[in-house]
């Protein structure tokens, strides 16, 4: 299963819940307002580094004041400020069928994810 995880509003969850739909492909999406921010942040911190999940020209970074900010240095910190600001984490941390995690929407990188049968353009039903 894939799970999407963002903000229900924000556009480009949106268009990367759109393009998984037209490829017929089954998806969760775990609303960071609604939902919190998952158990999981830690880890994608670890993984995928801080500076590739804040979101530093979304609004609520903006909002944020100039000391806050500047204390976003290191996994720690950012993950203080991301737990404290949801909106703040760039949007969609996706988690794939094979457990592997991508931020932002990618179509290209998205297409080599998909099954063979499916990134061939043959479709959900393999046509």
């Amino acid at each position: 299963m894939i799970t999407v995880y963002g903000l229900t509003q924000c556009d480009t969850v949106r268009r990367a819940r759109a393009w998984l739909d037209a490829r017929g492909l089954a998806h969760a999406l775990h609303d960071f307002k609604r939902e919190g921010v998952p158990d999981q942040l830690p880890t994608w911190i670890d993984t995928l580094g801080h500076e590739t999940l804040v979101n530093r020209r979304g609004t609520t970074w903006r909002k944020l004041g100039e000391a806050e900010r500047a204390a976003v240095v290191d996994a720690d910190t950012a993950l203080a400020v991301l737990r404290a600001h949801p909106s703040a984490i760039k949007r969609p941390v996706v988690q794939w069928a094979d457990g592997s995690v991508t931020v932002g929407f990618d179509p290209e990188d998205w297409t080599t994810r998909l099954p063979d049968r499916m990134s061939a353009g043959k479709g959900p039903a393999g046509r």
